[in-house]
């Protein structure tokens, strides 16, 4: 088969299951919905596959596939890009993907939106292919706005809930702010470089390194400086760092398969892929990549505090990610970009069973959410139980798990880096190896182990529409179908066995040569790290001797202390250090900051523009202001408007003697 047609299908198999199952949904049964797109992504996850073993062959593909438009000397293309970068970002889509929609089968099968939803979880894997498939600018940034659009759809999917609806609004105006900044970036690219063409781009870079831009003022910036800023400040929207991750604990709204699909492979990950993408740019600023590191560092420990006091399963998990896409931004400015990549694969398959795995302890509690409305479900949820504590493990970075090999790979790229903030980077991803154990284990107790706490009256609301939901008092926990647990298997294989496999070919080998790019000379920390590294076996067993592994052991053995056996410390804790415990509940108040300055702001400027513009200038000058003027003019006109014959016969006599002494005074 022609490769360039499978290159096709890849992002176009999703898109006809989408339309299908879209534009038909009111009318094919359900079965048919599920099984056109669950083939079109099962179709897509072949299709890569074969695509990623011809790639590792040496076959690479770069080249339009349409014209788009041409404007003047610009082209604007649909175009790919097919490199190692590209298929380990496909496979892992798909393979994420597929493993959610078979999920979703079993999880929404009571909701009446079936059908559409479907319809819009295979559109946002056509997106997500579309944007990482790009060899332009332009195709990039339509898939960037399209997983932006898909995922206010699926935020605010049970859309007669109040608080769905804010939390779409929320995302979409939050990635709004971040995605002005990649406009920005994009058009900058275009006006220096006169192209949108990767390989252009990077292959002129360097003569640009040394151009200044003048901002404002005498002082002169660096035009790499100033692109690289903003293409990270849309990749700040899009894969959730301080201080525009607010949008993200609230995309908890949405049906617990999208939260997976969000945090594990999509959306999320679309800045941390688009800035390893952008590596020869970045390398060219080290300005950026400081800057980089320090937000990757504020976003991975700050992030990680705020798991530990929540209580809804979701939204524990859900500041996991937050924490991990801040481990992943800190590898990428320690311009360590393949061990970012090689975090984001190994985090996406754990991230997506852990929250499955809650989504089937969801269903199980007949959609409480609340984890102290849990305990023991361990014998009930057997399945449930050890594919979470599988994933569990891969998060907190156990010894030869996926997540040991890629966040121990981190934590050692960035304490050998020397670019500025390197060393809070480094306190910051090692602190939070304890704070990930932490939390992660506080949930996994109080779910799965010590008293059961299920059957009270009281719930938390549940994920299911507007109702409370909860078990009723005698009613016990069940093990949910083979189509909510096969995923769960399926990806709790991957998150034990990936990160040996590949960390050789990603970190060592020459898996990335040609799609990421180094100067090795001027950041040389991954190449010091892999100086030091002598094999995936020798470093899992390095690891007992290492402090990432005490770090988390001691988390683990702490939270199982104050969860099981003293669960009166915690609460005393939350006693005596109120002001902390309530800066945390707050979530440091970054809502009620942007609510009162940005919110209200934006309300105070369009009140005064109403008032002042509107009211004032258009009403009161333009409109009313006329209308008074043409009134004033008329009730003068009217005056000689008397309909007596003499008046104006008066008139003319008075106006001809005028013109006559006008024109007389001139001769």
């Amino acid at each position: 088969m022609d490769m360039q047609k499978l290159y096709l299908l890849v992002p176009l198999a999703p898109l006809i299951g989408a339309i299908i199952a879209g534009l038909f949904c009111r009318v094919i049964p359900r079965w048919v919905a599920h099984s056109v797109t669950i083939a079109g992504v099962a179709a897509a996850f072949v299709a890569s596959v074969i695509i990623f073993q011809d790639v590792q062959v040496g076959n690479t593909f770069n080249g339009p596939v349409y014209t788009w438009l041409t404007s003047g000397d610009y082209r604007f293309e649909v175009g790919f890009l097919i490199d190692p970068l590209t298929t380990t970002m496909m496979l892992v889509v798909t393979f994420v993907s597929l493993m959610v929609h078979i999920y979703t089968i079993g999880y929404m099968q009571d909701d009446p939106g079936y059908n559409r939803f479907f319809s819009y979880i295979s559109l946002f894997t056509f997106s997500m292919l579309m944007l990482v498939m790009a060899n332009n600018f332009m195709q990039l940034f339509f898939g960037w706005e399209a997983v932006g659009l898909v995922s206010y759809l699926l935020i605010g999917f049970w859309y007669t809930r109040p608080t769905a609806i804010f939390a779409n609004l929320k995302a979409f105006l939050v990635n709004r702010v971040g995605d002005f900044g990649f406009l920005l970036g994009i058009g900058l690219v275009l006006a220096h470089f006169g192209s949108l063409d990767y390989k252009t781009v990077f292959d002129h870079a360097p003569e640009l390194a040394a151009v200044t831009l003048n901002l404002w003022g005498e002082q002169q910036w660096s035009l790499m400086t100033v692109i690289c800023i903003c293409l990270f400040i849309g990749a700040m929207g899009k894969s959730a760092q301080v201080p525009l991750h607010v949008w993200l604990p609230d995309s908890m709204e949405g049906p617990t398969p999208i939260s997976a699909l969000i945090h594990a492979a999509t959306m999320v990950t679309a800045g941390i892929f688009m800035v390893a993408r952008m590596s020869p740019l970045f390398e060219l600023s080290t300005t950026t990549l400081s800057f980089v590191l320090l937000i990757g560092a504020i976003t991975a420990l700050f992030m990680g505090f705020l798991g530990i006091i929540q209580n809804d399963i979701k939204r524990v998990v859900a500041y996991s990610t937050l924490s991990q896409l801040g481990y992943m931004t800190v590898a990428l400015g320690a311009s360590a970009y393949s061990v970012a990549i090689f975090h984001l694969m190994t985090h996406a398959f754990f991230k997506a069973l852990l929250f499955l795995a809650a989504g089937s302890v969801i269903i199980g509690m007949h959609h409480d959410q609340d984890i102290r409305n849990m305990g023991g479900l361990r014998k009930y949820m057997p399945i449930t139980w050890i594919t979470s504590l599988i994933g569990s493990l891969a998060l907190i970075g156990t010894p030869f798990m996926a997540g040991f090999y890629s966040k121990d790979s981190i934590i050692e790229a960035v304490k050998l880096s020397a670019i500025p903030f390197a060393g809070f980077a480094y306190f910051a991803v090692l602190a939070g190896v304890f704070v990930t154990a932490f939390y992660s284990f506080r949930m996994y107790f109080l779910v799965f182990h010590g008293q059961e706490r299920f059957g009270k009256a009281d719930h938390g609301h549940g994920d299911h529409g507007d109702h409370h939901h909860g078990l009723a008092p005698g009613q016990k926990p069940h093990e949910t179908p083979w189509v909510v647990t096969l995923p769960l298997v399926l990806l709790a294989i991957p998150s034990v066995i990936i990160g040996y496999i590949a960390i050789e070919p990603m970190l060592a080998g020459d898996y990335f040569a040609g799609a990421i790019h180094v100067d090795a000379a001027a950041h040389p920390a991954l190449a010091h790290f892999l100086e030091e590294f002598h094999g995936a076996a020798a470093m899992g067993l390095h690891a007992f001797t290492t402090p990432p592994l005490y770090l988390a052991l001691a988390g683990v053995l702490l939270s199982w202390f104050f969860y099981l056996k003293r669960p009166d410390i915690p609460a005393a804790i939350a006693r005596r250090f109120s002001a902390i415990y309530t800066l945390l509940d707050n979530k440091y108040y970054f809502d009620k900051f942007n609510e009162v300055v940005f919110a209200g702001g934006a309300r105070l400027v369009g009140k005064g523009l109403w008032r002042g513009g509107d009211v004032g200038v258009i009403d009161g000058l333009i409109v009313n202001g006329s209308a008074r003027v043409v009134g004033w003019i008329a009730s003068i006109a009217r005056l000689f408007q008397t309909g007596y014959v003499y008046h104006y016969a008066f008139t003319m006599i008075i106006g001809v003697f005028v013109l006559m002494t006008l024109w007389m005074n001139r001769a």
